[in-house]
């Protein structure tokens, strides 16, 4: 991309870091921001890191939200197509094949929210503020987080947040699941940096594996989950790590996978 792209994507040891620079407009997504994640996205699947950490730049926010400014503007037609297309990339990061971090400072609130939802895993430094403030616009969340917000902290607190448009602490958000980890924000990269270097390390074929069969086990019954948790099973005792994982077990020794 250009130098005015305002995503970029670097790589460093089957790790991807894709960085949302927008720091003025306090990172928010507006049309070109979604363009350019859909086409960083695209370019990962070839790319295939092992690993991916989304964050945003500046001190005060990753993503604060949606950019209000083209919204406003919105026809209802236009909304609904900019909530599907929000949905669609969202549903993508969500679905990418390696786990895929969320690195959380100042806000996160609404569309930014939003898209740390549909990461693998949330870690947020402990000046985060996140929320979903969209019915204070007399709108409400619109890139699936009233679907997501849901699955991650149960009905009662979602309704709370999205009902409320209140924001909460990086700690509240840790007591009741909205995130994964809190360290002080001088730490935040090196403590992301760090896990995903850890998650790049481990076998991918089963790690992908096992993040297919989690994210599936959201919208399956138990004994249709545990089905496609034995047919994922059976898989990574197709490939290759799984022979040299075991072996290494047995000979105490550390194993080298491809």
């Amino acid at each position: 991309m250009g130098g005015d792209a305002l995503v970029r994507c670097d790589m460093e040891d089957h790790v991807a870091h894709v960085v949302i620079q927008r720091p003025q407009a306090l990172n928010a997504l507006n049309l070109q921001v979604l363009t350019e994640l859909e086409q960083v996205f695209g370019e990962l699947q070839d790319r295939a890191p092992r690993c991916v950490v989304v964050r945003g730049t500046g001190e005060r926010a990753f993503v604060a939200g949606a950019d209000i400014g083209e919204m406003e503007k919105m026809t209802p037609t236009e909304a609904r197509s900019f909530s599907r297309r929000g949905q669609i990339l969202f549903h993508n990061i969500e679905e990418f094949p390696a786990p895929v971090i969320a690195a959380i400072h100042g806000y996160a609130l609404g569309g930014g929210l939003e898209l740390a939802l549909a990461c693998d895993l949330i870690v947020a430094s402990d000046d985060a503020q996140l929320g979903q403030p969209e019915i204070n616009l007399g709108i409400i969340p619109g890139f699936g987080g009233t679907q997501r917000l849901l699955r991650r902290v149960g009905p009662g607190m979602a309704r709370y947040l999205v009902f409320s448009g209140s924001r909460i602490s990086a700690e509240a958000a840790l007591r009741i699941g909205l995130v994964d980890r809190v360290v002080p924000a001088g730490d935040l990269l090196s403590v992301v940096d760090t896990l995903a270097r850890e998650l790049a390390g481990k076998p991918a074929f089963a790690l992908q594996q096992a993040k297919a069969v989690l994210r599936a086990a959201e919208h399956m019954d138990l004994r249709s989950g545990c089905e496609r948790e034995a047919d994922a099973f059976a898989l990574t005792f197709a490939h290759p790590d799984s022979r040299e994982g075991l072996r290494a077990f047995l000979e105490k020794r550390q194993a080298k996978f491809a």
